[in-house]
């Protein structure tokens, strides 16, 4: 496994980091010690970073993973906290809840435009306080937006940045994938750390996998890639991936034999936009509510495409 600095905060990252938000209730709902299985799998074969949130309810997993590993992971969490307590509740619980006394780096989640980071600044001071006291190594921001990317590498404070990169712009609120990587590598060149979301488009793109995969491994402007993993197997074939070797026969069987069913999660506002993408008539909107008809959908991720607000996945 590639190990490398995250930018200029001298925290040292495997290239592949595990993507917490798939093992927990929001998706794949496993149990606590199930996913710690999965982490443990991660860590086994070198990697050191891993990526969670206050939103993902994946704590208690990381908790029982880390009592058994030998050494502590790099951990990076997140909060929409936009206010000082806030932010400190927030970074109480995710030391309290992972039983650890530092969270190596704790980020704004999903900041939407520069107003956004503005109103959530009094948070971000907080923080930076918890850097000097030693509480966090180093403070971020995570965004699907490329205006807030060019707003972070203005701001001194902001040492990492946690954006959406993918082959097809899946996610991105506010442009093309190409603008994206224009100011991602600005960033990057900045001295910001980068450690990119969603390669695979949320499970859209799977059917590309290799492909996909390959497109962001091909970036040199992003130091660590996080990626959700919700099995052993998935764990084994990302790992020979991003370690340039031929991923196990069996392993990629199994993988391409499981079930896969389309995810719409619990913010969707049924503005009705993914309705008029889906050409199999499998999705409708219901109490406010996109519902699909897993009789009638393909998995052509057409409809991911057409949300605003990343809400549709393939899990």
């Amino acid at each position: 496994m590639e190990y490398i600095k995250l930018g200029n905060t001298g925290i040292e990252v495997s290239k592949l980091c595990f993507g917490g938000l798939i093992i927990g209730p929001l998706q794949a709902n496993l149990a606590p010690l199930e996913g710690a299985k999965v982490i443990l799998k991660a860590l086994e074969l070198g990697v050191n970073f891993i990526d969670t949130a206050e939103l993902y309810g994946t704590y208690a997993h990381i908790r029982e993973a880390i009592k058994i590993a030998e050494t502590k992971p790099v951990i990076a969490s997140k909060t929409y906290a936009y206010t000082r307590e806030g932010a400190r509740e927030s970074l109480e619980k995710a030391r309290r809840e992972m039983d650890i006394d530092v969270v190596d780096i704790f980020l704004l989640h999903e900041q939407e435009s520069r107003l956004t980071l503005k109103g959530h600044w009094e948070a971000a001071e907080y923080f930076m306080e918890a850097k000097q006291k030693g509480i966090i190594k180093a403070f971020g921001v995570s965004t699907h937006n490329i205006e807030v990317v060019h707003a972070c590498n203005e701001l001194p404070e902001v040492e990492i940045i946690h954006p959406i990169v993918n082959k097809a712009g899946i996610g991105i609120g506010d442009g093309s994938i190409e603008e994206m990587l224009d100011a991602v590598k600005g960033a990057y060149n900045g001295g910001k750390g980068i450690y990119s979301m969603k390669p695979l488009g949320g499970g859209n793109l799977l059917k590309s996998y290799h492909e996909s995969m390959e497109f962001v491994l091909g970036l040199p402007f992003i130091h660590s890639i996080a990626l959700g993993m919700q099995s052993i197997e998935e764990v084994i074939m990302n790992v020979s991936v991003f370690n340039g070797e031929e991923v196990p026969g069996e392993v990629e069987e199994l993988l391409g034999q499981r079930e896969r069913t389309l995810h719409i999660d619990g913010w969707c506002e049924g503005c009705g936009k993914c309705l008029t993408r889906c050409k199999q008539g499998a999705l409708e909107i219901i109490d406010s509510k996109a519902v699909v008809d897993g009789k009638k959908c393909v998995l052509c991720s057409y409809c991911a495409s057409a949300c605003p607000l990343f809400a549709i996945k393939v899990c």
